[in-house]
């Protein structure tokens, strides 16, 4: 230790040099650690001139390591995660609470989890639920987390991954607003559809709907955009309009009967859906029980809307996929 503390200028600098290489810029670490971006600067080139090596590259597209730099970083990651993991067992061990951090969507936590905190709760008494929460699509890295869930092939270097389910998604609407539909079907009405979109979405789901008139004209029908699929999710649950539904998302309220299909087939996308974890932060045991409760549960909303409409195979297509 005596030689660790003669190598550096003070302990501070590497958790700012984690920060920058974590963040991928000064600027975002600066705003991490809640100092200025010249202050970043000037702690990373005085560390720089303690070791006598350049760890980053000053270049346009922002700082790259150096072979010093992923050296140390390499190390250092590693270190901070054993040393939090170490604080972590001591807070368990003294408030009796074990802390999980999920890194999921907003939706899927709204839509999907929140309808069973109360089950959760009575399996997991002493857990102590965290969020990162993504609006967006699922994606990021998951080394701040214990488990992430993201659209990826399966394991690799440096995740394990297990399976929730491949990628489904079908039109979706509430029964109100499929009644309705129906009703003007038979009053000889025009029925164009509202498509709740989720802004940026990929695919563009509006072509999966034709806003079909009786005389067989096509409608121009109208849209509502949202960049938080939580919200499109809960638009379609209020009769506002047809969604495209992830089946990982909306499966509670498919079984329910809050939403149904609205149209005649699934999508199968080809990706999967994974809980993934870095394989040199091993999952602890609550954590573990914790991912396997999210599949089981998963996998039971999938049987169960596979017997109300089992004309989508819904069953078949993920023991396939």
């Amino acid at each position: 230790m005596q030689y660790l503390r003669r190598m550096l200028p003070s302990t501070n600098a590497l958790f700012v040099f984690e920060a920058a290489v974590r963040c991928g810029s000064f600027t975002k670490a600066a705003a991490e650690l809640n100092v200025t971006q010249p202050a970043v600067s000037r702690m990373l080139g005085r560390l720089e001139s303690h070791l006598g090596v350049k760890l980053f590259e000053r270049v346009p597209g922002g700082p790259q390591l150096t072979e010093s730099g992923t050296i140390l970083y390499r190390r250092l990651s590693h270190s901070f995660r054993e040393i939090e993991g170490a604080l972590r067992e001591i807070e368990a061990r003294r408030t009796g609470a074990e802390t999980v951090t999920l890194s999921v969507s907003t939706a899927f936590t709204t839509h999907w989890l929140m309808p069973r905190m109360s089950e959760l709760h009575r399996l997991f008494p002493t857990l102590d639920l965290r969020f990162q929460l993504l609006a967006g699509p699922l994606g990021g890295p998951v080394d701040e987390v214990d488990l992430g869930m993201r659209f990826v092939e399966g394991e690799d270097a440096r995740h394990e991954a297990a399976l929730i389910m491949p990628e489904i998604v079908l039109p979706i609407c509430s029964p109100a607003y499929l009644e309705q539909r129906r009703q003007e079907g038979r009053d000889g009405q025009p029925f164009p559809n509202t498509i709740v979109n989720l802004s940026k979405a990929e695919p563009d789901w509006s072509r999966y709907f034709s806003s079909e008139r009786p005389d067989g004209e096509t409608g121009a029908g109208n849209s509502l955009i949202f960049s938080d699929y939580a919200i499109v999710v809960q638009a379609a649950l209020l009769g506002q309009g047809i969604a495209l539904g992830w089946l990982n998302v909306v499966s509670h309220w498919l079984r329910g009967g809050a939403l149904v299909p609205a149209a005649d087939e699934p999508i199968v996308t080809g990706r999967r859906c994974h809980l993934v974890h870095l394989k040199e932060r091993p999952l602890r045991p609550v954590a573990a029980q914790l991912r396997d409760w999210i599949i089981e549960e998963t996998r039971a909303d999938v049987a169960a809307i596979d017997a109300l409409y089992p004309q989508f195979g819904l069953a078949r297509l993920c023991r396939l996929a």
